[in-house]
């Protein structure tokens, strides 16, 4: 035996011989042992071939193990090593003797094979011929998988069936019915003929964002194909999709993969021009399988690519392209680029409502042409960082999983009442213990209840089944409609008209009859309220929407359409004194919410101007906790940290090269997270005056490009800037009624238009002047502050009072008309505040108990 000429299986086959004969205790390596091994070997060859001789090779692995248990064993010392019998080694001879007259270089398994079934070794021939298996049909199976490949090195198995192994046959898959019906795209589609019939540089690549289809061009001309729809040039073409990632995985020696890859080079060569090869990520074939010295995927396809020998049609988005293949010139050149855009909203319909049949089969669901709109629609317009029609399909995709949760799970309603019969079960039985008059009354109660809950859990439990099993049965329809309609587009094709003609005249009307009539049937039988849903309307396709961005889509139920007419009363129990300011804040967002603002700016931007403490960061904080619930949803940025010019990196992230490129910029960034929120810039005119140019954009087309040249959507945001700017004007200019008098607003807008420039300043929607606040108005707002304080005490269960002197004397004390509110919060927790705490620390007292502050010869005191 000669183990240079072994390929590597066939070395292996004879190492998992030996370890199976030392296993069984066997003396010798006989030639059952090494058909065991070769059945063994994983992913082997053997196996497969016996597959393709339509026998079990599993059944066929046990009867070897079987027959191995009946052979001799041997005990001590010489049972640990088993040497080959001089049957074998005829038999690895006769193999080698084999490989020579098929003219291969190697013995490889399937030689090992065609020698056992030669040798008429006596436990081997009777298990062959148990199994019926011959020579004749062994080498015809393995014509069928070998071909004319030849054994030239010690890896043979990796160049056979090449093209199963590493890809799958578009053309073949669209005979199936196994590919998505591919609406529109025909001017690209027209593109890649026109580039496949040249006679040299026939290789097109398509090139566009990610999910704009490019891959299901791919799949459109391989339907086309089917359909006959394509020039006599292409007709009863192949197209084979290889998947990179088979053909690197597991190639651990060098030259491994190169091998594999002209194998399927050679196949796809020799099959003169019937194949068509589509790499998808054609970018991975740069560098693919590239290791010291050796060639990667790219350089070994140029040849071929060049002499038109090859025809491939690749696929990759443009950043790639322009990161791997134009940075090599020479593979560049063999390639022919098509751009293939996104599609408009109205095609991105066309193309749902092409899909929607298969994903109604799919997810045994209904789904309303609305539905279909509203995704394309609102998927364009709020999901801002993904193409169509990958997002609006994903939007339906999702939806229909949703109701097809709902439609297997337990509805709410039964759930409900399940949870309450378990629950009064655990009364019902404690109770028994008992035998107080009131605990067997109360049994009674219980029992009657739980005959009450059980009987409706009963009937409704049955109607839920029912609906259950009538969706089941539409669903089994439409299964069985799509599968009689592949049937007659398959016999048109074939030209088998008899068929088609008694599928589409006979079987599919009567199966669209009987489906109409489940349709009807379910509808009647639900009579009112139905437990189970089984279509998709807009409403969850808004609500998906939502969940992905945080942007409130859906329509207005009734509790949000009373929360937004009453919002301006909200703001203004929070935000005293400032009307102006407060309406029209609240008149931007219900525009918003109504759906009539302009879709390309954001929802409002307000510059609020005023003197210290009266309020303007306080309305951006309230406004967020009315829309969000919770006031931390703001995106605050304080100005008076862009003093420096390049400071405004900052906002929107580093230029490339310099350092923290990788981390974005803190508004972009925070955007990006929240597409729904307030932003308020704070204390404006604190920034560099270059701040200001990036918000340009921000404010006019509501979008703004990062250092990495993405894109943020601040279409759904409302934009609030604070100032000090001009307070000493308007603190000297309020009149007798309160109001800021017309000279201090001109001395004010004159100031403005010197710190900023008019283009910055045209863009706001308003520019609104805070007041100084009254008297009393600073008493609604110490009532507010105290409030405050009153449920910080309400935790430990202790009340407060305060007498109107305390309080008189708290705004006397507190309020500055030059710095606002601010001061009575100070004076609010020095006085009251630490007044409380001595009170609670002296352990006074109790739970329930009221402190009481009054004024007492012009100080204040706690009782």
């Amino acid at each position: 035996m000669n183990s240079e000429k072994l390929t590597q299986k066939s070395m292996d086959a004879v190492r998992k011989a030996q370890s199976i004969a030392v296993m069984n205790s066997n003396q010798l390596i006989l030639p059952v042992h090494l058909l065991a091994g070769l059945l063994k070997q994983e992913n082997g060859l053997i196996p497969q071939l016996i597959t393709k001789m339509n026998k079990d090779p599993e059944l066929f692995e046990m009867e070897t193990d079987k027959k191995i248990g009946t052979l001799p064993k041997v005990t001590g010392s010489g049972s640990a090593n088993a040497g080959i019998s001089s049957d074998l080694d005829r038999v690895i001879t006769a193999a080698e003797q084999i490989a020579a007259n098929m003219k291969d270089e190697f013995v490889s398994v399937e030689h090992l094979m065609l020698s056992l079934i030669a040798c008429r070794d006596k436990d081997v021939s009777q298990l062959l011929d148990s199994f019926g298996i011959s020579r004749d049909d062994f080498l015809n199976a393995l014509m069928s998988v070998r071909g004319n490949t030849r054994v030239t090195s010690e890896n043979p198995e990796d160049t056979y069936n090449v093209l199963e192994k590493y890809g799958q046959e578009l053309v073949g898959l669209a005979r199936r019915n196994k590919l998505d019906p591919v609406i529109g795209r025909d001017s690209e589609i027209r593109n890649i003929i026109r580039i496949l019939s040249r006679k040299t540089k026939n290789n097109p690549v398509l090139i566009g964002e990610p999910g704009v289809g490019k891959t299901a061009i791919a799949e459109g001309l391989a339907l086309r194909i089917v359909a006959g729809d394509v020039p006599d040039s292409l007709k009863d073409r192949k197209i084979f999709s290889l998947d990179m990632g088979a053909l690197v995985a597991g190639a651990k020696y060098r030259g491994e993969f190169e091998e594999r890859l002209k194998a399927v080079l050679n196949e796809i060569k020799s099959s003169n021009g019937q194949i068509l090869l589509f790499i998808d990520e054609l970018h991975t074939i740069v560098g693919a399988g590239k290791s010291d010295g050796a060639m990667d995927a790219g350089n070994l396809l140029k040849p071929m690519l060049a002499r038109g020998e090859l025809h491939c049609i690749g696929a990759t988005t443009l950043n790639e392209y322009r990161q791997y293949i134009e940075k090599d010139p020479a593979l560049e050149r063999r390639f022919q680029p098509v751009l293939v855009d996104a599609p408009s909203v109205e095609d991105t319909i066309s193309i749902l409502r092409g899909l929607k049949e298969r994903y109604e089969v799919f997810h045994g669901v209904k789904i309303h042409d609305n539905a279909l709109i509203s995704a394309a629609v609102l998927s364009n317009r709020y999901i801002t960082d993904r193409f169509l029609p990958d997002k609006a399909i994903d939007l339906i995709d999702e939806a229909c999983a949703t109701i097809r949760t709902e439609m297997d799970s337990m509805p709410t309603e039964l759930d409900v009442i399940s949870r309450k019969i378990v629950q009064l079960e655990i009364e019902e039985a404690a109770l028994k213990k008992e035998n107080d008059s009131i605990s067997l009354e109360h049994l009674e109660e219980i029992r009657s209840e739980l005959s009450e809950l059980r009987e409706q859990f009963n009937s409704m439990k049955a109607r839920w089944e029912n609906e259950k099993d009538a969706i089941a049965d539409v669903r089994k329809v439409r299964e069985e409609i799509e599968t009689v309609s592949a049937d007659i587009e398959r016999a048109e094709r074939e030209y088998d008209l008899n068929k088609a003609a008694e599928l589409k005249y006979g079987r599919l009307p009567q199966l669209k009859k009987q489906l109409s009539e489940l349709e009807a049937k379910t509808e009647h039988n639900s009579g009112g309220e139905k437990l189970l849903r089984d279509k998709v309307t807009e409403e969850e396709i808004a609500k998906i929407v939502c969940r992905w961005t945080g942007i409130p889509v859906s329509k207005l139920m009734e509790s949000e359409k009373e929360k937004l007419l009453g919002m301006e009363e909200l703001l203004h129990k929070r935000v005293i004194g400032q009307n102006e300011a407060v309406t029209k804040v609240s008149e931007a967002i219900l525009r918003a919410r109504a759906g009539i603002q302009d879709p390309d700016r954001p929802i409002g931007s307000f510059m609020f101007l005023g003197p210290t403490g009266v309020g303007k960061t306080e309305l951006a904080k309230a406004l967020s906790e009315i829309l969000f619930d919770n006031e931390k949803n703001i995106i605050r940025i304080d100005m008076s940290e862009y003093m420096e010019k390049f400071s405004v990196s900052r906002l929107i992230g580093a230029p490339p090269g310099y350092v923290g490129y990788d981390e974005g910029g803190q508004l972009t960034e925070a955007v990006r997270r929240k597409p729904y929120s307030v932003v308020l810039f704070d204390e404006i005119e604190k920034a560099h005056p270059d701040v200001f140019n990036i918000l340009l954009q921000v404010l006019d087309d509501g979008r703004i490009t990062d250092s990495q040249g993405r894109t943020v959507d601040f279409k759904n945001t409302i934009i609030i800037l604070t100032s000090n700017l001009g307070s000493a004007s308007i603190l000297e200019g309020i009149d007798e009624k309160g109001e800021i008098s017309t000279e201090a607003r001109e001395e004010v807008e004159t100031l403005l238009k010197r710190h900023f420039r008019p283009e910055f300043l045209n863009r706001l929607d308003e520019i609104i002047f805070y007041k100084p606040l009254t008297k009393t108005e600073i008493m609604s707002i110490v009532e507010l502050m105290l409030d405050d304080l009153r449920k910080r005490l309400a935790a430990q269960h202790i009340r407060l009072e305060l007498s109107d002197d305390a309080k008189n004397h708290i705004v006397d004390c507190g309020y500055d008309p030059s710095f606002g509110a601010r001061p009575l919060r100070r004076f609010i927790q020095s006085r009251i505040e630490t007044l409380a705490a001595k009170k609670l620390i002296g352990g006074h007292l109790e739970p329930g108990d009221i402190i009481s502050i009054e004024l007492e010869d012009g100080v204040l005191t706690a009782n």
